[in-house]
């Protein structure tokens, strides 16, 4: 019987595998080098971007800790209801203090004194109010965490959600 050459399966030049690693390579160098880039002309702004949003979050936290302090000081039997979450939120304010920016200079309108929240005569109309600042600002929060670097987005995520068990726990009590 007359022998057959088997075709040879070696293939010249480069194979599909290093072809594939050599192009992931690049791309990774490319990736890399983009990313240094940008980091270092974005570096300057994204820090104080942190810390702004970082001070509007304390600055909000200390609003609605007035509001609180407004119920109780209007409806002091409440105190034991809304103690523990006005302690919470006085938490979140010096949290979100720590490394932000500094104060507004004076003259610009967020330097303005706060002024203190109106209260309705109801206990149960004054607390659906405070609920309802919770639930925004949770809502707020959220949506602010999507352009907030990753540290600083699960602060607000996870602020936030404490915010939306705050006005469910306020409203719990209604029914």
């Amino acid at each position: 019987m007359p022998s057959y050459p088997t075709p040879s399966h070696a293939r010249s030049g480069p194979r599909r595998r290093s072809l594939l690693t050599g192009a992931a390579g690049a791309a990774g160098a490319v990736l890399l080098s983009g990313c240094s880039d940008s980091d270092s002309t974005d570096a300057d702004e994204r820090p104080s971007a942190a810390a702004r949003l970082r001070a509007q979050a304390a600055k909000d936290s200390g609003e609605l800790l007035g509001r609180y302090d407004a119920v109780l000081a209007a409806h002091p039997s409440l105190a034991g209801r809304l103690d523990p979450l006005r302690a919470e939120v006085k938490r979140h304010e010096a949290v979100f203090a720590e490394g932000s920016a500094p104060p507004s200079p004076t003259g610009s309108p967020s330097a303005s004194p706060a002024r203190k929240p109106a209260v309705p005569k109801d206990e149960k109309d004054a607390v659906r109010e405070l609920a309802q600042a919770e639930r925004e600002l949770a809502k707020q929060r959220g949506s602010a965490l999507l352009d907030a670097p990753a540290e600083l987005a699960r602060l607000l995520a996870s602020v936030a959600a404490a915010g939306a068990a705050h006005a469910y726990l306020l409203t719990e009590g209604d029914k």
